[in-house]
């Protein structure tokens, strides 16, 4: 029976895929992981001869589309565009969740990372990481930060921060980057984390002022605004990332063959450009190696949830 069933998954990968995929994107039609789901199943589809078509599936932080993913036929004609908020975030935020990311999903690469930056209102006194460090010692509970929502990754890294740098600062949640910038630059908040791409143009018009980049090396984008550790905080990395993954008990050969042809497309030299305009960094990692990411961002995330007590509606 095992030999069957062995011989019936590898037939299915040899012809795979013989219909069209459906590749669902957890994000509103336009945004910078929404353009990269279309960039890579675009790509998918040429090399393939198949339709992938993206099925925007947006609302609940992602909770929807992975919840569909997670129930779909295990065949990996069903993709998701996955990243930290309902798979490695949710499981310590919400009580009850209709799907469990590890035993549900199987992952299939990690397709890019984005580095997270420390960007402080033109108005605020500190200059630098140190000296907002200092401040807010000086100053317990008194300086705000900003985040895109109460729970999200902006959130977390700064209350990941505020352990790791013995700072108290208060929260502010928003409901995303735009209004949060807009009181950022008005002066009424002083701090907050975002990713990089969507620091730059603000940065570019001297709007704000990026403090520090949680990465191991400069961003591109960045090129004269340090790591966290040239700016004197050690072992900070928070890198945003985004990846594929499809419903678990998909064969093997299928999901190693997904792999390989991400992989691929993720050399094109056109999909580099693309991906390196959207202030986003190619991993290309192994499913072995996106599982170990997420099990290590599940521990992360559910430490840090834990420590600062962080609590959603």
């Amino acid at each position: 029976m095992l030999c069957a069933a062995l011989a019936c998954a590898n037939v299915l990968a040899a012809d795979y895929p013989a219909k069209p995929i459906r590749f669902i994107s957890p994000f509103v039609p336009g945004g910078s992981q929404d353009v990269i789901a279309r960039i890579v199943g675009g790509k998918l589809a040429e090399r393939t001869g198949q339709q992938v078509v993206v099925d925007n599936r947006s609302g609940a932080a992602g909770l929807i589309a992975a919840e569909l993913t997670a129930k779909a036929p295990r065949d990996g004609y069903t993709l998701m565009m996955i990243t930290a908020g309902p798979i490695t975030i949710a499981p310590a935020l919400q009580r009850k969740l209709a799907y469990d990311p590890l035993r549900d999903l199987a992952a299939v690469t990690q397709l890019v990372e984005t580095p997270m930056a420390l960007v402080a209102s033109p108005s605020f006194a500190a200059k630098s990481v140190t000296e907002a460090i200092a401040l807010a010692k000086a100053k317990p509970g008194q300086i705000n930060y900003a985040s895109v929502g109460n729970g999200s990754v902006s959130h977390l890294t700064m209350e990941l921060f505020k352990t790791h740098t013995g700072t108290d600062m208060a929260h502010v949640p928003y409901k995303g980057a735009v209004p949060a910038f807009t009181d950022l630059i008005g002066g009424q908040i002083a701090l907050l984390f975002i990713t990089t791409a969507s620091v730059q143009p603000l940065a570019a018009a001297g709007k704000l002022r990026v403090l520090a980049v949680a990465a191991n090396k400069r961003s591109s984008m960045l090129s004269e605004v340090p790591t966290m550790s040239e700016a004197g905080v050690r072992n900070f990395v928070v890198p945003v990332w985004a990846g594929i993954a499809t419903t678990a008990g998909t064969p093997p050969a299928v999901i190693d063959k997904l792999y390989r042809e991400m992989h691929a497309i993720l050399q094109l030299a056109d999909v580099r450009e693309r991906m390196a305009q959207l202030g986003s960094d190619i991993v290309a990692s192994t499913p072995r190696e996106f599982t170990a990411l997420l099990k290590e961002d599940l521990a992360r995330w559910a430490a840090v949830i834990k420590t600062a007590n962080v609590k959603v509606e």
